[in-house]
C-alpha cells in the first residue's frame, strides 16, 4: 500500500480533475504544497501572483473563459482574508473556483500561533461549501467534495483550508481519485418539468410583444445558440444583462443590447418598455438589470428560467417558470413552441423596430466618438477599439468608467464569452488580473484589460507579473483623476458637493515603462486610434494612459445620470 504526503495527496487531487493552471501566492504554511508542486509531475502550471486577491480574480476569468474550475491558492492569516474579495465575485458570479488556502498546524490550534484564524467560520457566508482538513485522511475526500459542489446545480466558490502539519503527514495514495464529469461545469444538466414547459409556451405564445432578457447563465451553459434559435421561431427580441453581453451576437438582427440602470440606453429601455411579456434567462432580474424594478413594469406578465429555484420569485411574480440547465429548458421550450406553432411563421416586425433604434443608437454613439474634444471622450477609445480588435478579442473592464461604456457601446459580433466584468460586487482593480486569467484561458486570443485610473492604484503590483510571463495584454487607462462613479453619483443626488473623490494624476505610461512595458500617453483625440492599434499588435504587454474626460461631465450610459 503506497502512501503519500498530505500536500502530494493535494496535488494529485487536481491534477485528476483535468487542473492545468493554479494561481496563488506562497508562504510559509504553504511550503509542503509548493515543494509537492516542484517535485512531482503533474502537468500543472502555477502563475505566481503579487497579490491573492488577484490570484482569485484570475482564476475566476480562467473559469468563465475555459469552462473549467479556476483554482488559486494562499498562506494563512493575512493570504486567507485577502483571497476573498475574489471568491466571493466568483460564487455570486456562478463561476465554478476553488481557493485553497494553507492554514496553522492542527496541533497549534487555539495556542495563538501566528496567522491563525477561524477559515471555515470567515468562508461561510462567501461559498457555495467550504472545509478545513482535522486529519489528513480527509484531504483527497474534501476535494472531490469542493468540486463537486461548485460545478453541479447553480456552479459557484468552494474552499479548502490544509493546516501545515497534515500535508506532511501520510495518506493512502489509493484514496486519490475524481469523479471525471467534475472536472467542468455545468457537470450535469437538468432538465425542466414538462407542465412548466407547456405553460411557458402558452404564455409566449399568447404575447404580442415578447422579449427575452438573457443573463451569464446562458453563457456559462453553452445555450447561446438555442437561444437564438428561439428567438429566431418567436421573432421576439434579445436583450441582455451586462454579464449576458455575448449571449446573442450584437449584430443579429434581434439583439437588443445590454439594458438596465448600467449600460442600457434610451434606445434599449423602449425595447423592454414596450414588451407585454419579459422571459428572464440565466439572470436574477434583479436591480441592475431591471432598473430597480421599473423597467419591465410590475404589470408585465414574466416568464423566468433558472438553474436555482431561489431566485424565481424573488423580484417578480411569475405567470410560469423552468427551474433547469438553460440549455435543456431553451430545448425543451422550442421543441414545445414548434409544436404548439405546427409550421406556423410568426412575424412582429421586431427586426425592423430593431434596426431603426439600433441605428438611431449608434448614430449618437459615433456623433460623440468623433469628437475632437479634450479632455478625449471616452466614446472615442472604444470606437478605436472596436476598429483595432479581432472579433473574438476578449475584453475585461472594470467598474466605473469601463463597464457602462463597453455594455452599452462595445460590439461583440459573436456568441460567448467576450466581455468579463465584475458584476456582483463591484471592486475596484478586477481587469488587470482577470485579463492574465482570460489569456491563460485563450492564449491565442487579443485580451484588453480596461480600466480607470482609480482601478490602476489598486493593481499595479501585478504590471510585474504581466512582464514576467511576457503576456500580451493590452491595458487601457481612462485617466481622470477622482473616483469617477461616486463623483458622478455626487453630481447626480448630492448637489455637486464633491467631497474625497479627487486624486493626484498619476503618468501610468511611464510606471509601466518602469516595469518593463510599452506604453503610450495620448492626450490628442487625433493620437488615440495609432496608440491603441500600436498597443494590441504589440507582442508584449502593452499600456496606453488616456487622458479622458471625466464621468461627470460625459454621455456615459448610465440611468441615473442620463435623466
Amino acid at each position: 500500500m503506497t502512501q503519500i504526503t498530505g500536500a502530494e495527496a493535494a496535488v494529485r487531487m487536481l491534477q485528476a480533475h483535468g487542473v492545468t493552471h493554479v494561481f496563488g501566492l506562497c508562504g510559509d504554511t504553504s511550503l509542503p504544497f509548493y515543494d509537492a508542486l516542484a517535485r512531482l509531475d503533474h502537468g500543472i502550471t502555477h502563475v505566481l501572483t503579487r497579490d491573492e486577491r488577484h490570484a482569485a480574480y484570475m482564476a475566476d476569468a480562467y473559469a468563465r473563459i475555459t469552462g473549467k474550475p479556476g483554482v488559486c491558492e494562499g498562506p494563512s492569516g493575512g493570504g486567507a482574508t485577502y483571497i476573498l474579495p475574489g471568491v466571493i465575485e466568483a460564487n455570486e458570479s456562478s463561476v465554478a473556483l476553488l481557493s485553497i488556502t494553507s492554514d496553522v498546524p492542527v496541533t497549534a490550534r487555539g495556542r495563538y500561533p501566528l496567522t491563525e484564524l477561524d477559515q471555515k467560520g470567515l468562508f461561510a457566508p462567501l461559498t457555495k461549501w467550504n472545509g478545513v482538513a482535522d486529519h489528513v485522511g480527509h484531504i483527497p475526500d474534501m476535494f472531490r467534495k469542493a468540486f463537486r459542489t461548485i460545478t453541479t446545480g447553480r456552479p459557484g466558490a468552494a474552499h479548502i483550508g490544509l493546516p501545515y502539519d497534515l500535508q506532511k503527514q501520510l495518506v493512502d495514495e489509493s484514496t486519490v481519485w475524481a469523479q471525471a464529469e467534475h472536472a467542468r461545469f455545468p457537470a450535469y444538466r437538468t432538465g425542466p418539468n414538462v407542465a412548466c414547459v407547456q405553460a411557458a409556451a402558452e404564455a409566449l405564445l399568447s404575447a404580442q410583444k415578447p422579449v427575452f432578457i438573457a443573463g451569464g447563465g446562458v453563457i456559462i451553459s453553452g445555450a447561446c445558440a438555442q437561444l437564438a434559435t428561439i428567438a429566431e421561431l418567436l421573432d421576439a427580441p434579445v436583450a441582455s444583462t451586462v454579464s449576458g453581453h455575448g449571449a446573442i451576437a450584437d449584430s443579429h438582427p434581434l439583439s437588443v443590447g445590454v439594458v438596465g440602470t448600467n449600460g442600457g440606453t434610451p434606445e434599449t429601455r423602449e425595447i423592454v418598455a414596450a414588451a407585454d411579456l419579459v422571459v428572464f434567462i440565466g439572470c436574477r432580474a434583479g436591480s441592475t438589470t431591471t432598473e430597480h424594478g421599473v423597467v419591465p413594469g410590475r404589470d408585465v406578465r414574466i416568464v423566468h428560467i433558472d438553474v436555482d429555484p431561489m431566485v424565481i420569485g424573488a423580484n417578480y411574480r411569475c405567470e410560469a417558470a423552468l427551474v433547469g440547465d438553460a440549455r435543456l429548458c431553451l430545448d425543451a421550450l422550442y421543441a414545445e413552441l414548434s409544436r404548439q406553432l405546427s409550421g406556423k411563421v410568426r412575424n412582429t416586425g421586431a427586426a425592423e423596430r430593431l434596426l431603426v433604434l439600433r441605428q438611431r443608437k449608434r448614430e449618437n454613439f459615433l456623433r460623440l466618438a468623433r469628437s475632437e474634444e479634450r479632455p478625449i471622450r471616452p466614446e472615442r477609445v472604444i470606437a478605436a477599439l472596436q476598429s483595432a480588435l479581432a472579433d473574438d478579442a476578449i475584453i475585461v473592464a472594470d467598474p466605473g468608467t469601463p463597464c457602462p461604456y463597453f455594455s452599452g457601446h462595445f460590439e461583440f459580433n459573436g456568441a460567448g464569452r467576450r466581455f468579463i466584468t465584475n458584476r456582483a460586487h463591484g471592486a475596484l482593480g478586477f481587469s488587470l488580473a482577470a485579463a492574465i486569467g482570460a489569456w491563460h484561458g485563450s492564449p491565442s486570443s487579443q485580451v484588453v484589460a480596461a480600466m480607470g485610473d482609480g482601478s490602476f492604484g489598486f493593481c499595479v503590483g501585478e504590471l510585474e507579473t504581466l512582464v514576467r510571463y511576457g503576456i500580451p495584454v493590452a491595458i487601457i487607462v481612462f485617466s481622470n483623476a477622482s473616483y469617477g462613479w461616486i463623483k458622478a453619483s455626487q453630481k447626480s443626488g448630492y448637489d455637486q458637493r464633491y467631497f474625497s473623490v479627487n486624486f493626484t494624476r498619476t503618468d501610468h505610461a511611464a510606471i509601466a515603462r518602469a516595469y518593463g512595458m510599452k506604453a503610450w500617453m495620448v492626450s490628442d483625440p487625433a493620437e488615440v486610434d495609432a496608440a491603441i492599434r500600436a498597443a494590441v499588435r504589440h507582442d508584449g504587454p502593452a499600456l496606453v494612459d488616456v487622458i479622458a474626460q471625466p464621468l461627470e461631465e460625459s454621455a456615459v450610459p448610465v440611468s441615473q445620470w442620463m435623466g
